[in-house]
């Protein structure tokens, strides 16, 4: 079951991209945050990073290898780390992990990772080549 050291280190690996708050607009129907919800924050901060790598706009293309852990808490802190895999001549793949802090327990622990593949694009939303 591991993708990229699931459990094996109890720290981040990537860059931290994107932190925000778990709120309770973003639950399912037990109170738990909405898996649909994370895997949003991890498009945006998986993003952030291939932006950053292409040097101008991307889009989305596949999302690959989801693993949900735990269920995420109302109110806990949501880190979202992005670390680059593989740049292609126009695509750019992302190893995405989230990590929560539940500042009830104060336990930090990674929630969920997966893989997501952007593909730079240009004004005209056509294809283009990553310029490193």
């Amino acid at each position: 079951m591991s993708m990229h050291g699931l459990d094996e280190d109890p720290t981040p690996r990537g860059v931290l991209t994107l932190q925000t708050l778990s709120m309770p607009a973003d639950t399912n129907p037990y109170g738990d945050i909405f898996g649909g919800w994370l895997m949003s924050q991890m498009d945006i901060g998986g993003a952030i990073l291939a932006q950053d790598i292409a040097r101008g706009r991307v889009t989305t293309v596949a999302v690959g290898s989801m693993v949900f852990l735990r269920p995420v808490p109302v109110g806990a802190t949501v880190s979202v780390y992005a670390e680059e895999v593989e740049v292609g001549r126009s695509s750019i793949r992302v190893m995405i992990e989230v990590w929560i802090k539940d500042h009830r327990s104060g336990e930090v622990a990674k929630v969920t990772e997966g893989e997501y593949v952007y593909v730079a694009i240009d004004d005209n939303g056509r294809t283009r080549s990553v310029s490193r």
